[in-house]
């Protein structure tokens, strides 16, 4: 009796054993056939996880809460490009250091500049002659110096229509590494591109109601595309770098803007210091607003899974209130 219980006792934990490890196949073979997708900047890596939906794992290169320009990857993050099946970053003038990773890439890895086929602009709203190179994010006219150095603002997605052909860039990536699901791929894509359209409608139509026209912005360049897009006037403390320091003489003009234009809010960046925004704030009796450029998340937002949609229709709160538009 004892040997025959023995015997059902083994009977029973082998059959155990097989369920568990077919079930540990099982969620293995799931996530082994998902699209691994490894992006450097918050807004691609939400476009990508909007279009792959189910059908992709994807990355987001840069830490929670920090700065994008100070960013600097490490080894493991070269292992985790390699290891991807695709690599999304913005372009070299965002981030020089992707675009250096990139010629060392293993060929099995898909690599999508998600800047391709938009036009750059300068700082001050004066656009770049021609749309760069796929990869290069170069453009045969430019000097050397300008082509590490110039002042080529790179924060695309805050025109949404750029927003749109970096989305659809990874679209097309994805239909091109996994076909077989092309439709649902091409079926995400249009639906975000709906919500973008939406998106821009509704900045279009509330910003055309503002008595302000000018953003003074106490950190680094980054809303000239959306400044450019809506007609309005941008001014930043700062360059393109959130390292850069305003001279005294910066600081003086722009107090004196401030004050000669009725200025009632200066905004602010996310992730960097305020200080720049407070000495303008407490020199000219104005008050804060948050204007955040998407380029990274807080680790709580991140965690709480804020989207880049939801991150605009705040920065359109909050420009509502600071340009004094009619709601």
């Amino acid at each position: 009796m004892k040997k025959i219980l023995f015997a059902t006792g083994v009977v029973a934990l082998v059959g155990f054993g097989i369920i568990v490890l077919s079930n540990y196949r099982h969620k293995s073979n799931n996530t082994s056939d998902k699209i691994t997708i490894v992006t450097t900047l918050f807004p691609q890596y939400d476009f990508a996880k909007t279009i792959g939906g189910n059908k992709a794992q994807v990355t987001l290169l840069l830490p929670p809460g920090i700065e994008a320009h100070a960013y600097e990857p490490k080894p493991s993050d070269i292992t985790k490009i390699n290891n991807a099946k695709v690599f999304v970053y913005t372009g070299e003038f965002m981030e020089p250091w992707a675009h250096d990773i990139v010629k060392s890439t293993s060929n099995k890895v898909k690599v999508v500049d998600a800047s391709f086929g938009i036009k750059m602009m300068k700082k001050e709203g004066i656009e770049h002659e021609e749309e760069h190179d796929e990869l290069t994010g170069t453009n045969d006219h430019e000097s050397e110096e300008d082509h590490h150095h110039g002042n080529i603002d790179p924060h695309i997605w805050l025109d949404f229509d750029n927003a749109t052909i970096m989305a659809g860039n990874i679209a097309k990536a994805l239909i091109e590494v996994d076909p077989q699901n092309a439709d649902y791929y091409q079926n995400n894509y249009k639906t975000y591109e709906l919500q973008l359209n939406e998106l821009n409608k509704t900045y279009k139509d509330t910003l055309s109601t503002c008595k302000s026209k000018t953003i003074i912005y106490g950190g680094h360049y980054a809303f000239g595309y959306m400044a450019n897009k809506y007609g309005l006037e941008y001014v930043s403390a700062q360059g393109f770098s959130p390292d850069a320091e305003p001279t005294a003489k910066d600081m003086i003009a722009l107090i004196e803007q401030i004050k000669n234009d009725s200025i009632s809010y200066i905004f602010y960046e996310e992730l960097g210091s305020p200080k720049i925004a407070d000495t303008l704030a407490n020199e000219t009796s104005t008050k804060l607003l948050l204007l955040n450029g998407a380029h990274n998340l807080a680790k709580a937002d991140y965690e709480a899974g804020v989207s880049f949609v939801s991150i605009m229709k705040n920065n359109l709160k909050s420009l509502s209130v600071g340009l004094s538009c009619q709601n």
